[in-house]
């Protein structure tokens, strides 16, 4: 077992992950808006469901930003797992 633990790690890796990939997530999306413009986007989906609908303008932002945090905590947990047995080894 190691010092740094998923257990006692989890939720600083979900949301130092979830924050800063969510971040880097809304300007890939912004980035790549600003680069198509609406492109086939028809609708903007900015209320209720719609917003998280892939396939509209609003939607396609926010699975950027969920799927950006997501792998950003992935790495924190993994980055923070090999920390904690780095340090079990040098002790």
């Amino acid at each position: 077992m190691t010092k740094l633990s998923i257990g006692k790690t989890f939720w600083a890796a979900l949301i130092v992950g979830g924050v800063t990939g969510m971040g880097n997530g809304s300007v890939f999306g912004a980035t790549l808006m600003c680069a198509l413009g609406r492109g086939r986007f028809d609708n903007w989906g900015g209320w209720g469901g719609l917003a998280y609908t892939p396939t509209t303008f609003h939607g396609f932002m926010d699975w950027c930003m969920l799927v950006f945090g997501a792998a950003f905590t992935i790495i924190m947990l993994v980055s923070l797992r090999r920390h904690g047995e780095l340090e079990k080894s040098a002790s």
